[in-house]
């Protein structure tokens, strides 16, 4: 792999930077996914699931490059994985609320730390697919709860 292609692998890993936070770089790399929901969210929904596909696909790559280089399970520069699972948290909201957003942004996040099933099993696939599967586990469960909200009507 030449030195280009290792470069890309860990600016997309750690998604431009983000992960290179000292402190709490999973949400910091949550919050640089935002500017790409903003953008794809103008597509709808498919855009978004489209967009979550893509990064899931990269971060796949990516990550296990950056794994391989650093000879850690789960590196925390690592962020793209974020990036894939509030995308995929996102993929539910109907119509776009900055208060959608926000509540997909926490309910990612709170499931992304405490890793409810399926996510915690989802963590154990080896190497990078462990290290993205469970971001998307957390994803699909910040993504239900706004469909439960959606349906009930709480976010409009």
């Amino acid at each position: 792999m030449t030195r280009a292609t290792r470069r890309l692998a860990r600016v997309l890993a750690t998604w431009f930077g983000c992960g290179m936070s000292p402190t709490a770089p999973g949400t910091v790399g949550t919050l640089g996914a935002v500017p790409l929901y903003l953008l794809v969210a103008q597509g709808g929904r498919a855009a978004v699931a489209a967009t979550a596909l893509l990064v899931t696909g990269l971060g796949i790559w990516a990550s296990s490059v950056v794994i391989d280089e650093k000879r850690e399970a789960d590196p925390q520069v690592v962020v793209i994985d974020e990036v894939a699972g509030l995308l995929v948290t996102m993929i539910a909201v109907v119509r776009f609320s900055w208060t959608s957003l926000i509540v997909g942004f926490i309910a990612f996040r709170l499931f992304d730390i405490v890793k409810p099933w399926p996510a915690r099993q989802l963590e154990r696939l080896p190497g990078a697919w462990g290290v993205v599967f469970d971001d998307l586990g957390a994803g699909s469960l910040a993504a239900l709860t706004l469909m439960v909200l959606q349906t009930a009507r709480v976010l409009t």
